[in-house]
Order: structure tokens, then C-alpha cells, then sequence
């Protein structure tokens, strides 16, 4: 087998640089013991588990993790920085998630006929062993948005989460061992990138679902393509907000602002380039967006009173700041922070940039930080070029008081996703996902849950009926 990478799983806190746990890389034994788990507890075991059987585990995660929510806090906020109240919502939300598909699963399974064909149906059936390689930005929804609706369609998960949030991983694996799911149903892999590679090659993984980067994006598909395996890619994303003549300026820029700065920026889907229609209305725009940012606080993440906490990792700040010089050097304004902030730990100061020419490399590049880019522009038409004129494709927004005027602008917008009058108002049943390099496939509502079930046709013959 291939030789380790040099990777490591490190749990540094990002909000003052301690290095507090190291966990071990897989070896390569380890790594072929959990896929001969995971296939023999799906061949022996899951597959054949009724469906009612599958989610009432599911749901008893879901009370697990109720019961254990602020330990399962403290974890994540301490390996990514997350604010403590944004890190509680997102557990909530991974219960929603777990509720949802042990209340629809049974639903999403049924047998479908086929329209003027009697005697046809389609039925749904679980395919195998999926492999999840997972980013840290959201440590428990990026993971459960996978294994919740896999393990009910009655598929095992393989998840390989990022280098620094192993510890939240973990700990959703040792729930669902609790909750009585099978062991080897459900894994987590402290995997090296040529351990991936390998695990891709296994005839025994039946799909690979991947959020995280172009370039892992690429890399991943084209091993996969070379195994005939299905993907499903969520990459990156520079989604943009139009902001239309009739919009309530003060709403949008509250919705821009929380769409941005959530997360210290750290999202996939965060509004990132904000299209104001109008000149004069652009002016105040800008004024109240870098109002909002200069009351912001800068603290640690576990105080609540905290606006401004670190991004995940060093690596963030070094590389959002190489963005920002880039982005001057060219010709850009920063209208407000740009500099990372004089304190211990992972922290930039929220930034507002100006001027971007199409030249400009920031122009075409994502910012994955708290950086918001301001355009204004004259017209509705030259908002929906601008938005478009971009190679990501996966969420937008429309700000307007003309719903139906809304919808037709949110048409024009080359995304997998439009939200209009909010930012990222997505929940376990809408599905998520992009077009372009953002992308391709759904996780969450039941297009999630089909991405890996075979769609099997069966036909009796018609002296039969």
C-alpha cells in the first residue's frame, strides 16, 4: 500500500494557538480493518435491518446528543473556534436532521410505480459502504448531513473528518455505537490522503461524497471516475446577494451582514459578494455594512458577548491575508479591517473590500474568512451578470420587496440555490447543493437520501396482473 502522508489529526485551539491533543493517523492495517467491518456489518447486518429498526436509532442519536449537548460544545468550540451560541445551533440543527430522516425515511423507500407501464415499479435499495471526506467548518452537521440519511436508507459510512475536529468525530461515532447502531456501521477514519486513495479504489465503497476544495473535489472524482464510482461533490462557493432598487436597504444590509460574518465567514454558502443596485443607495450600503462591523467584539469564543472570535486555524489567517494584499495590490480598497487583529490565536479583523476590477484576482476567488466584497452597479441586468460572472454555482440571494419579481431574478442566477430576502435559510428538507465548480449532487431532503440507493426497476409481465 502507499506510504503515509505527513498528516496529522492536532486539536490546537485556535483562540489562543495551544497545541492540547494529537491523535494518531490510521495504519494502513487499521485502515483495511474498518473497511472489512464496515461491508460485513452492511452485508450481515444493515441492509437487512427493517427500516423502522434503522431510524429508531436515529432517533434515539438525536436524544443522545440532546442529553449531551454541552459537552459536544465545548469539543468543537475548542477544535475550530466556532462561537459557543452558533456552535449550540448547529447541534440542534443535526437533531432536526436526525428527526427528519427517521420520519421520512420509510416514506423516501416506498416503491414508486411507473406511469401507463402497470405492473412497473421502482424500488429503492441501499448500495453499500459510502466513504465521507469531511471539512471542519462545521464539525457535527458536515458529518451527520451524510451518515443520517445514508444509515436510513440502510447504507455503512466510512468518515474521514478534517485534520483539526477528530475529537467531534469521534464522539458522534461513540453516540451511535450507544444508540445501538452495529458496530462497523458507522466509522470515523483518522485517514491519511494515500489511505483515501486506497479505500476509493475498494470495490467494497460504492460512492464517495466529498466537502472541501476544487482541488480535493478534482482529486477525488477523478479517482473515483477511474473506479466507476458515484460522487457527490460540494465544493466552494462565492455566492452572490443582489440587492434590487426596492429592497429595505436597512434589512439587506443586516441580511448581507449576518450572511457573511456567521461563522467568522468560515461558510460555504455565506454570502460573499454584495451587488447593490444603485449608486447613492451603494453609498449607504457601504456606510451602514462598515458600522455594523466596527461594533463587533473581539473575544474569546466561549463568551457570549463575543462578535469577532478566531478563524479555525493559523493556516486560515495566513491564507485570507494573502487574499487581502493580493486583492490592494491590484488595485482593490479596504474600506475597513484587512489586518489581522494583535492578540493570541487565529484572529483577523472583519473586512470590507471595494474596487475589485475583473482583473483583480480577487475577483474570481472565494474568501473564506470574514471578507465581504462590495460591487455597485446601475442596472438589475448588470447585478445578474455580475453574479453569474463567477465559476461557482452554489447559493445566492435576491433582496427585494417584490417577491414575484424576486423569483424571476433568483431564475436568472446560476446557482443550486436562491434565498431571497435571507441568507443560507436552509433546513434538513430543502436540499443543498451547487452547479459549476461549486459542485454536483444534493445532501439533505430527499435528494439527499437518493444520491446513493439503486433506482431498481422491476417489471411483471402482464398475463400476470
Amino acid at each position: 500500500m502507499s506510504q503515509h502522508s505527513l498528516t496529522e489529526y492536532k486539536v490546537i485551539d485556535p483562540s489562543n494557538g495551544k497545541h492540547l491533543k494529537t491523535f494518531p493517523t490510521a495504519t494502513d492495517e487499521q485502515i483495511s480493518a474498518a473497511i472489512d467491518k464496515a461491508h460485513n456489518a452492511y452485508t450481515k447486518v444493515w441492509k437487512s435491518t427493517p427500516v423502522h429498526e434503522r431510524t429508531k436509532i436515529l432517533r434515539k442519536v438525536a436524544d443522545l446528543i440532546r442529553q449531551n449537548k454541552k459537552e459536544m460544545v465545548e469539543i468543537a468550540v475548542t477544535e475550530m473556534g466556532k462561537a459557543i451560541a452558533q456552535m449550540e445551533g448547529e447541534v440542534d440543527y443535526i437533531c432536526d436532521i436526525l428527526e427528519y430522516y427517521a420520519e421520512n425515511a420509510e416514506e423516501f423507500l416506498k416503491p414508486v410505480p411507473c406511469p401507463g407501464v402497470p405492473g412497473a415499479e421502482v424500488v429503492s435499495e441501499s448500495v453499500g459502504v459510502i466513504l465521507a471526506i469531511e471539512p471542519w467548518n462545521f464539525p457535527y452537521y458536515q458529518v451527520i448531513r451524510v451518515v443520517a440519511p445514508q444509515l436510513a436508507a440502510g447504507n455503512a459510512a466510512l468518515v474521514k473528518p478534517a485534520n483539526c475536529v477528530a475529537e467531534s468525530a469521534l464522539y458522534l461515532e461513540k453516540l451511535f455505537l450507544q444508540a445501538g447502531a452495529p458496530a462497523g456501521v458507522f466509522q470515523v477514519i483518522l485517514a491519511t490522503i494515500p489511505q483515501i486513495e486506497t479505500l476509493i479504489d475498494d470495490f467494497r465503497v460504492r460512492g464517495v461524497t466529498l466537502t472541501g476544495s476544487e482541488r480535493a473535489g478534482k482529486a477525488v472524482a477523478e479517482r473515483a471516475g477511474r473506479n466507476l464510482k458515484k460522487v457527490v461533490l460540494e465544493l466552494g462557493g462565492s455566492d452572490p446577494f443582489i440587492v434590487l432598487e426596492d429592497a429595505d436597504l436597512d434589512e439587506a444590509v443586516q441580511i448581507a451582514f449576518d450572511g457573511r460574518m456567521d461563522n467568522m465567514g468560515q461558510v460555504c454558502v455565506a454570502l460573499k459578494r454584495h451587488i447593490i443596485v444603485g449608486r447613492e443607495r451603494g453609498e449607504k450600503f457601504k456606510e451602514a455594512f462598515v458600522k455594523l462591523i466596527k461594533n463587533m467584539k473581539i473575544g474569546d469564543p466561549r463568551d457570549r458577548s463575543t462578535s469577532v472570535g478566531p478563524l479555525f486555524a493559523e493556516a486560515g489567517v495566513v491564507n485570507i491575508l494573502r487574499q487581502i494584499e493580493e486583492a490592494k495590490a491590484a488595485g482593490a480598497k479596504v474600506v475597513v479591517g484587512g489586518k489581522r487583529i494583535d492578540r493570541p490565536g487565529a484572529y483577523v479583523e472583519p473586512t470590507l473590500i471595494t474596487d475589485i476590477s475583473r482583473e483583480n484576482p480577487l475577483f474570481l476567488q472565494e474568501t473564506f474568512g470574514p471578507v465581504a466584497s462590495l460591487y455597485v452597479v446601475d442596472t438589475e441586468e448588470e447585478a445578474i451578470e455580475l453574479a453569474n460572472a463567477t465559476p461557482y454555482g452554489l447559493g445566492g440571494a435576491v433582496a427585494s420587496t417584490n417577491i414575484e419579481h424576486a423569483k424571476k431574478v433568483a431564475a436568472q442566477i446560476e446557482t443550486g440555490m436562491v434565498f431571497i430576502n435571507s441568507h443560507m435559510n436552509a433546513t434538513a428538507a430543502t436540499p443543498f447543493g451547487g452547479v459549476k465548480n461549486s459542485g454536483f449532487g444534493r445532501e439533505l431532503a430527499d435528494l439527499g437520501f437518493n444520491e446513493f440507493v439503486n433506482k431498481k426497476m422491476v417489471r411483471v409481465h402482464e398475463k400476470y396482473l
